[in-house]
């Protein structure tokens, strides 16, 4: 049975400041681009993107009543997701024989989790919010 990780990229905010400045954009496309490539060939690729600076996005709290919204960067973030994957492979160590392979550096680390599956929820299988969401992500795969 395959399961989905998701591999989350946290970088330093000092690795980040260094990446800008003493990285070659063009050679680290290249080794993502090869790993990517090598994770679609292996059949484990599900999808994977990039995201924007921590300063565009935004927070919601839900301590507060109504919700409160911040925008970042965050001063208290030891540590900025800048980007993930989605694989689904056979097991655990599958995950992270690929997380290993990433090409990335000192300052950066993947946090690599487990997709929850519908079977992981304990509902009835008649729910109907269970079945709308099955409904969903067939109709979206």
């Amino acid at each position: 049975m395959a399961v989905r990780y998701m591999m989350i990229m946290q970088v330093s905010p000092e690795a980040a400041a260094k990446a800008a400045v003493e990285l070659d954009m063009e050679q680290v496309v290249a080794q993502m681009g090869a790993y990517n490539e090598a994770l679609q060939k292996a059949g484990v690729f599900l999808s994977a993107e990039g995201l924007s600076d921590a300063s565009e996005g935004f927070r919601v709290d839900f301590d507060a009543t109504p919700p409160a919204v911040s925008d970042g960067p965050f001063a208290e973030a030891r540590e900025v997701f800048t980007g993930f994957w989605i694989l689904e492979v056979a097991s655990r160590e599958e995950a992270e024989r690929w997380a290993l392979a990433c090409p990335l550096g000192p300052g950066v680390a993947l946090e690599v989790r487990r997709v929850n599956e519908f079977s992981d929820v304990d509902l009835p299988e008649d729910n109907e919010w269970l079945a709308k969401a099955q409904e969903w992500r067939a109709a979206n795969s």
